[in-house]
């Protein structure tokens, strides 16, 4: 792929607030391997930056928040140990972004699935728009499976019901089941969202940074601990990204041929 192809995240900075874009409308911002590898080094900038008193990402276009990892980027993937090291290479940014000392917030308008749902997950705070669909559709797309971190933030959101219908059913959550679920604390319409995050970002400037700080690393202390080891999901990556479904789920997504699950 070109560089333009690539996509960007973009950062601007306003009045304290680090604005941080996934900036590919054309494939409803879809994330590449040079997007992740922006977002962690983005983090990592922002965590040292006094200045910044909170953090919002948002999708560029207002079609989408990111949906998903391009699938084309999958085409090369050879047996289930390349999938297991995508997903411990998504672990690692989506906790350098969990972890990220600064209050964080996910304006969420359009399509929020796949690895956009994980990243909008790792967030503390969801607003969103009516236009949301939330989900993880790979049971009806790609055939492959999440890592168990990722399986955990979503039951930790959702509960084990609505999991089960994200990944086992590939349902799609909508923006007042989000909003009843407690997915989002608010909704809000597309012309006036920016404005409201802008005022609920700043509005952290006038609280204790420490208080804010010692909250958000005691809860997540506590989410660790809840939570199973990494590799404990990893017979089951292997047996779906190195499945024959996986391979032709991936071919059908770049050749544009039909093809039926085998379970195999």
């Amino acid at each position: 792929m070109s560089d333009m192809s690539q996509g960007q995240v973009d950062c601007r900075i306003d009045q304290g607030v680090a604005w941080i874009g996934f900036n590919r409308p054309e494939s409803r911002n879809a994330m590449t391997w040079t997007m992740y590898d922006a977002l962690e080094r983005l983090c990592r900038e922002l965590e040292a930056d006094p200045e910044i008193i909170a953090v919002v990402f948002h999708g560029c276009g207002g079609k989408a928040f990111v949906a998903g990892t391009d699938i084309k980027q999958f085409a090369d993937f050879e047996g289930g140990e390349a999938g297991v090291n995508y997903e411990r290479r998504i672990d690692s940014v989506i906790a350098g972004l969990e972890n990220l000392r600064k209050p964080t917030i996910a304006m969420l308008e359009g399509f929020c699935v796949g690895g956009g749902a994980a990243i909008a997950l790792a967030c503390d705070f969801r607003y969103c728009t009516p236009s949301l669909k939330f989900g993880v559709p790979i049971a009806e797309t790609l055939g492959n499976c999440l890592s168990v971190t990722n399986v955990s933030r979503l039951m930790d959101l959702l509960g084990v019901p609505r999991t089960k219908e994200v990944l086992m059913a590939a349902k799609l959550i909508e923006a007042p089941e989000a909003l009843a679920a407690g997915l989002v604390s608010e909704m809000f319409e597309p012309d006036v969202i920016s404005a409201e995050v802008a005022r609920k970002a700043q509005a952290f400037a006038g609280r204790a940074p420490l208080t804010v700080q010692a909250t958000k690393e005691t809860i997540n202390r506590v989410l660790a601990h809840r939570r199973t080891p990494a590799d404990a999901s990893d017979d089951w990556i292997r047996t779906c990204y190195g499945s024959r479904d996986f391979k032709a789920a991936v071919g059908k997504f770049v050749s544009k041929t039909p093809f039926e699950w085998t379970g195999e």
